[in-house]
């Protein structure tokens, strides 16, 4: 169900910080005209820890109503207090997502028997398939390649976005895996190594921006045709790379805005990015022939 690409959705705002919603629609309704293989919205490129519990469960409600079937959903539900992530995914489930992204508990960073009985709870009482969300550079815990071994043995936990920018770890991970566990890159840029690997695809912030490419990408490198993947890999690496000049999402946002396709609004503590950093998105996005000057929004 979860492989090829897809779009870790960025959350979009109004000036006033409340949520978007006309314009979440929108940008569901653009990735899956684009083709998109499953959504993922409320991931932490979402902002989900800005969201309160009832915007979550809306911008998921709203994701779902535009997905229609089409696509898979794939909702975030992640963080240090199991108990809240059961409530959360068992709410998730009951209005009908397809499975559950769950990033690991940060901050407290539980050890690796932590992680899996943490992981194992949450498979227990939610009855959706789950995708481990791994990327020490944010949580400051690793799931080991032993530990995601020890979780792919429970039926309904499928697969793990891997982000820990180790090529050498996620071999290890595919290495161990069986057939059924999907591994999925956290990373765009190092899509193509992990499925030449044995991946199956990304959960992806580009994608927010070229859904069409991105997904085509994934598609390619899953099929073999690593000449076209490389030949977009190529091209759209310099709006990977500057996606990441700040601190996610605060450059995807940008350049959203820059397109035409949201406000520049994000919620505290996240901030817009210096003058630095937008002169150097606005040079990638011309160099693609993605902006549109004429409808971006101003900061």
């Amino acid at each position: 169900m979860f492989t090829g690409c897809g779009t870790a959705l960025v959350t979009p705002f109004r000036h006033d910080r409340s949520l978007d919603e006309d314009c979440l629609r929108s940008l569901v309704r653009r990735q899956i005209a684009a083709g998109i293989d499953f959504l993922t919205p409320c991931g932490t490129t979402g902002e989900c820890p800005t969201l309160s519990h009832s915007e979550h469960l809306r911008v998921v409600e709203i994701t779902l109503e535009e997905a229609k079937g089409k696509v898979p959903v794939l909702a975030g539900a992640g963080g240090y207090n199991t108990a809240e992530v059961i409530q959360l995914g068992s709410e998730l489930k009951a209005m009908g997502a397809d499975g559950l992204l769950s990033v690991t508990p940060y901050y407290n960073k539980p050890t690796q028997e932590g992680l899996y009985q943490h992981y194992k709870a949450i498979a227990s009482a939610v009855e959706l398939p789950i995708v481990v969300y791994s990327v020490q550079g944010r949580t400051g815990v690793n799931v080991e390649p032993a530990t995601l071994k020890r979780l792919a043995e429970i039926d309904n936990i499928v697969g793990v976005k891997e982000a820990s920018g180790n090529i050498g770890q996620q071999a290890s991970v595919v290495h161990h895996a069986p057939e059924r566990f999907s591994v999925l890159s956290g990373d765009d840029s190092v899509t193509i190594p992990l499925i030449a690997l044995g991946g199956r695809g990304v959960i992806s912030v580009v994608s927010n921006e070229i859904p069409a490419e991105m997904t085509q990408l994934a598609r390619a490198a899953n099929s073999g045709d690593f000449a076209l993947a490389r030949e977009l890999q190529r091209r759209y690496l310099p709006l990977m790379e500057i996606n990441f000049v700040e601190s996610n999402p605060i450059p995807v946002k940008y350049a959203m805005s820059r397109m035409g396709l949201l406000e520049p609004v994000w919620r505290l503590p996240l901030v817009a990015p210096c003058e630095a950093s937008r002169e150097r998105i606005d040079r990638v996005l011309r160099s693609l022939n993605l902006m549109e000057t004429a409808h971006a929004h101003a900061i």
